[in-house]
């Protein structure tokens, strides 16, 4: 078994112009560590907020900033796994810099050991869907949790997503979010579909709060393989811990088979 931690951090600010502040995420993650989670998760875009991307464009930063740079040290000072959430990416100077929404997953020796830039860009031609670039690459990773894969947010609704990261392997995928409240009921059911369709475990972390004026669902559940939820948060900030059974995809396979009868 392996102890997770899935943070569920209000987003809530009085200055949406500058991004949070990294002291208090970093005070949550040490929590979670002395709690003994082994497997720490954070939501999306919880330094810049989700919908308030054309107020913090200019909080983008490298994916060797300070934002990577606090994360690695702290995966390694604590010696966890931590998935970092997201990320607003830039990857180049400021003038001709392409943007990203860029997931983080760095090892116990704090080492960036899969990066994801999230494929599917909400906003219906405003927001990130507007501001930000599409990512191309399909991340699966080996983890305690066995091949990890990652999605973020808006790629839930995408179950094409899943099927391609099943198809490389994946038997654990960790959803990093800013789920709007209004839309929750949404979250549930498509969490829930895509572990069972799938047969994987399935670590979804949303953020709570506000992010500019949209207030966000929380919600963060683990989904084991056969679509049972083994651990669910409420709609305020917390830290869910509970345990993954990494061989549990395996051994869902194995007793009902269902992926093998794919056409």
């Amino acid at each position: 078994m392996v102890t997770v931690a899935l943070i569920q951090v209000d987003l809530t600010t009085s200055d949406a112009a500058r991004p949070r502040p990294l002291q208090p995420v970093e005070a949550l993650i040490r929590d979670a560590a002395a709690d003994g989670a082994e497997f720490i998760v954070l939501p999306e875009l919880w330094r810049t907020g989700p919908f308030e991307l054309e107020s913090t464009v200019g909080a983008a930063e490298p994916i060797t900033g300070p934002t990577a740079v606090a994360m690695s040290d702290l995966a390694a000072e604590l010696g966890v796994w931590l998935h970092a959430g997201s990320i607003l990416e830039s990857d180049g100077a400021p003038a001709a810099a392409r943007l990203f929404n860029t997931s983080l997953l760095f090892d116990p020796a704090g080492e960036l050991i899969a990066t994801y830039r999230k494929r599917h860009l909400f906003g219906f031609d405003s927001g990130e869907a507007a501001l930000l670039d599409a990512g191309d690459d399909v991340v699966v990773v080996d983890t305690p949790l066995g091949p990890t894969g990652l999605a973020t947010c808006y790629d839930l609704r995408f179950p094409e997503h899943f099927r391609t990261l099943l198809d490389v392997g994946a038997e654990s995928i960790v959803l990093t979010s800013g789920w709007p409240d209004v839309r929750i009921g949404h979250w549930r059911t498509l969490t829930r579909a895509r572990a069972i369709e799938n047969q994987v475990n399935l670590l979804a972390c949303n953020a709570t709060g506000l992010s500019g004026t949209v207030p966000l669902g929380g919600s963060s559940a683990v989904i084991d393989p056969w679509g049972a939820v083994t651990a669910e948060a409420g709609p305020g900030a917390t830290t869910l811990l509970t345990q993954v059974d990494p061989t549990a995809p395996a051994r869902t396979r194995a007793e009902f088979p269902v992926l093998r009868d794919r056409r």
